[in-house]
């Protein structure tokens, strides 16, 4: 079966050589990835097959569970998982994650609250959160 088992920041210089054929499973991918930026999406629906260790795949998983506009601590996902002592871990396991903003990383932070690494970078961290906080957040209605 097919699945996106990666997904690179294009700016890192991993695409594919031009003229190559995108599989519709990519084009998919693309397409709900631009509904995303375009703040038409909240989840995304493709089959997904990061590789990784059992407990990376433990905490990957438990990513997909925190709401698009929402963040929890590394803390948060260590006991969600039920390996509470395991926040660097977690740390770890979050730093490698293959799928970013599908597997949405970007929603954890530290325990107060800060911005603390990205594999993307914390600009590119801190400007997802605030993509997502500018769609979950109702405007302001005016009075005519």
């Amino acid at each position: 079966d097919e699945a996106i088992t990666a997904i690179n920041f294009l700016d890192e210089g991993r695409s594919g050589p031009p003229g190559t054929e995108i599989p519709p499973l990519l084009q998919e991918c693309i397409r709900q990835l631009e509904e995303y930026f375009a703040g038409q999406r909240q989840e995304f629906s493709l089959p997904l097959a990061p590789q990784g260790t059992a407990f990376q795949q433990q905490v990957w998983q438990y990513l997909l569970t925190i709401p698009f506009g929402k963040t929890v601590s590394y803390g948060d996902v260590a006991r969600g998982i039920g390996s509470e002592k395991a926040v660097r871990a977690v740390g770890a396991a979050n730093g490698r994650n293959p799928i970013p903003i599908i597997i949405p990383c970007h929603r954890v932070v530290g325990s107060n609250g800060t911005l603390t690494g990205y594999g993307g970078g914390l600009w590119r961290k801190k400007w997802l959160l605030e993509h997502e906080i500018r769609q979950t957040t109702p405007q302001q209605m005016t009075m005519f």
